[in-house]
């Protein structure tokens, strides 16, 4: 399970663009705590704390205690506005986690052991589908990444979800089709020699077959 990172916020009644210039201004960022079943929550974060949490590129992934004004929350980030220009956190929304809650989060994927892959050794390319999994985890165990092995894998291999080892608890979001994460691709070169190959067995059977119809 990933590490649980620590936010201090303070509450804020107010509301309003005026409200969200000023923090701002302060080098504070506008925010709402919401769900768990309790009435939202305005907070004002220091821009230091969310730069550092984003800055992971794990922001949306990253289990979170948020400590407003003496008291823990534990949350999950669910949107982080950007500046268009800046890159600047401009909001930030942030979702309650109560006990025994489970959630849908992106996991990135890892892979391992590409020395140990037949196909790649002899020229292959891994062809990455997804570089991130949408899992349904238990909230207070969020894998930090999934690993794929690719020890043995030939060109022309996929790797699917069904392959995958997941941690206990885990299951992919999508349930209805068992979908391709990766692909051990042929290349290019290796492709073009096996069409040649192919348009020559071809033009052999035409020209067997052609000889067999004259001696009829």
């Amino acid at each position: 399970m990933a590490d649980i990172v620590k936010l201090t916020a303070e509450s804020r009644e107010r509301v309003g663009k005026g409200v969200a210039r000023a923090l701002r201004r302060e080098g504070k960022v506008p925010a709402v705590l919401y769900g768990d079943k309790k009435d939202p929550l305005g907070l004002a974060i220091a821009q230091g704390q969310l730069t550092r949490l984003y800055s992971t590129g794990r922001a949306l992934s990253t289990l979170l205690d948020i400590e407003v004004d003496g008291t823990n929350h534990r949350a999950i980030a669910r949107d982080l506005q950007l500046h268009p220009v800046t890159d600047v956190i401009l909001h930030a929304d942030f979702l309650r986690l109560g006990k025994g809650a489970t959630i849908a989060v992106e996991v990135s994927v890892h892979f391992i052991n590409e020395e140990a892959s037949p196909g790649i050794k002899r020229g292959g390319v891994l062809n990455v589908v997804r570089y991130t999994v949408e899992l349904t985890c238990p909230a207070d165990a969020i894998p930090e990444s999934i690993t794929i092995d690719l020890t043995g894998t030939e060109l022309g291999d996929s790797i699917h979800i069904s392959s995958v080892t997941l941690p206990a608890g885990v299951t992919p979001v999508i349930q209805d089709r068992d979908f391709t994460i990766a692909t051990i691709a042929a290349p290019a070169g290796l492709k073009s020699e096996a069409d040649a190959e192919g348009e020559g067995e071809d033009a052999e059977g035409e020209e067997a077959e052609a000889e067999s119809a004259d001696e009829e």
